[in-house]
């Protein structure tokens, strides 16, 4: 049993701690007795450091625990514990002065001179440093301070506040499909910048995959990288004999055999394992023991997602089986296809607000036009029927505004007389359909888009209400429908274009033209002037003094 720490020593270790200025710890105890808070009780101390935000939970515990060091490393404030692994802890930290949160990476003491685990440390502090890209944690420094004459060497980091995916699918069970794609896709795009710089992971997995607030994804632990074109690679794995390097889940098979030969494919392996556990919430072969999961990476193919998810998308599976093919030739060969796959997968099953989201991403593999396609499959049902229900109320309203008086002449306001049956309404073949007016009884026909058409109706209310009813198509394929659509409007668009430059043109002739006219009267009138204003050889008087004189 711990024993508990008295007041006094509890105030001792706050004080060496550097968490706390020692004048700043005497005023708060006077403030604390005060308020009535019982300064002979440590816990309550720290209860109340905590309360004030002076102090976390987790240096409260560790202080009432009697240790006092490793609260400061270098110009940084370690706040909290956010993990620990064989390698190294990472800790939430803050800038002493600027005030700035940032996640320390610690390697331990006790491993620096443990195999290749500095070697390690020091090369993920490389592959960091050298990545800049919005789907990879940035680093920011990277240090090492002697304390007690032990160096701790520790690497300052982006802080990512966030879960990743292994947490969110033990919390919330299996990925939507757009979620988990669009999760794979932005790991990818991190992949495909740091294969291009010349590294690979090695140890992709859920865990590895952070998702921040804004559903940004961001690629954790480098420190199983690897540079394949650096010449230097005696690596200090093969010196200490660690042939076998990553999480035996997600391995692909030629890094089973031998970690150090593997290339960019390995990791595109890796993450087709990772959006299987995304779909599934477990990796691809969970029997048996280390050794044997290992060997069925190699030489069986994992359950299909099929079993557990009827509904998924041919397409889909298709993309995930070649992220998971046993040989690297026969998947994809750069994770900036698999990025390219996913994305094309999105922009035809996702929901018109991711599209709208990643406009870039449409506008660069699809064109423009994709961006007003066709809805995705769910909003095509809610659409069909809010368009059904529009249909049957406009037909209604037909009824009720006298569309059958011009046959039996009674007129459908008064409630007490029958209701004269509608004349049926014509429709003719193909994507068109007829608006048919109900006061006349002249048909107007219109070329319109079917789900479109009424989808913007539906969002008009003020157009939907003043309408005419509108006839469901009878057959035609939604992309000839809107191609259709397009053709008409950009149709519409170049006639309108047309009347207003022949509209300019013609005021630019007008004026042109008096421009012309005005130059021509100038020129006529200047000899006539120049006549008039001639002046006589003996010095006699002009055309206008003469004029003045003579009474005629």
């Amino acid at each position: 049993m711990t024993l508990k720490l008295t007041a006094a020593s509890f105030l001792a270790g706050v004080k060496q701690s550097g968490l706390i200025e020692s004048d700043r710890v005497d005023t708060l105890i006077a403030e604390f007795q005060k308020t009535g808070i019982d300064c002979t009780d440590s816990c309550a101390i720290a209860s109340a450091m905590v309360d004030r935000k002076v102090l976390t939970e987790w240096q409260s515990d560790k202080l009432l625990q009697g240790r006092h060091k490793g609260f400061i490393l270098g110009r940084y404030r370690l706040l909290s514990l956010l993990g620990a692994g064989e390698m190294s802890a990472v800790y939430l930290a803050e800038h002493i002065l600027m005030e700035r949160r940032c996640a320390i990476k610690v390697l331990p003491a006790n491993k620096v001179q443990d195999t290749s685990y500095l070697g390690r440390f020091h090369r993920e502090a490389r592959a960091v440093a050298s990545m800049n890209h919005p789907n990879i944690v940035r680093a920011y420094d990277v240090d090492k301070q002697t304390e007690s004459g032990t160096d701790i060497h520790f690497l300052v980091m982006e802080y990512v506040e966030g879960k990743n995916i292994e947490q969110i699918v033990k919390e919330q069970g299996p990925l939507d499909y757009v979620s988990a794609v669009d999760y794979v896709r932005q790991a990818a795009d991190g992949l495909g910048h740091a294969h291009q710089s010349g590294m690979v992971h090695r140890d992709v997995k859920p865990g590895n995959l952070l998702i921040d607030s804004t559903g940004v994804v961001k690629l954790l632990d480098l420190g199983l990288a690897r540079f394949f074109k650096t010449s230097d690679e005696e690596s200090l794995t093969i010196k200490h004999d660690e042939k076998v390097l990553g999480t035996a889940d997600y391995l692909a098979p030629e890094q089973a055999v031998d970690s150090h030969q593997v290339d960019a494919r390995a990791d595109i392996y890796s993450l087709g394992c990772t959006m299987y556990f995304s779909l599934t919430g477990h990796p691809p072969f969970t029997d048996g023991t280390l050794v044997q999961r290992l060997l069925a990476h190699q030489t069986k193919s994992p359950p299909s997602v099929r079993y557990e998810r009827p509904d998924i998308d041919d397409s889909l599976l298709a993309i995930l089986d070649k992220m998971m093919a046993k040989k690297a030739a026969d998947r994809y060969q750069t994770a900036a296809e698999v990025s390219e796959a996913l994305a094309r997968w999105l922009i035809e099953h996702a929901s018109s607000a991711w599209k709208q989201k990643h406009m870039m991403i449409v506008a660069a593999l699809c064109g423009m036009d994709a961006l007003q396609a066709a809805p995705s499959r769910e909003e095509a049902l809610v659409l069909k029927g809010k368009a059904a229900n529009v249909l049957a109320d406009e037909s209604m309203a037909d009824d009720r505004s006298g569309g059958g008086s011009s046959d039996s002449g009674i007129s459908n306001s008064s409630p007490d007389r029958p209701r004269a049956p509608r004349r049926p309404r014509e429709r003719r073949p193909g994507s068109s359909v007829r608006i048919t007016s109900s006061t006349t009884d002249t048909a107007i026909k219109r070329e319109v888009e079917p789900v479109q058409h009424v989808a913007s109706r539906l969002s008009t209310p003020t157009l939907a209400a003043s309408s005419p009813a509108v006839a469901p198509s009878a057959a035609a394929p939604a992309a000839a429908a809107a191609s259709k659509g397009r053709s008409v409007t950009l149709e519409l668009r170049w006639n309108e274009t047309t009347r207003l430059v022949v509209v300019a043109l013609g005021m630019l002739a007008t004026i042109v033209i008096c421009g012309f006219g005005m130059w021509y009267l100038l020129n006529q009138s200047a000899p006539r002037n120049n006549a008039l204003n001639r002046t006589t050889p003996n010095g006699a008087i002009n055309s206008n003094a003469q004029d003045e004189a003579d009474p005629a």
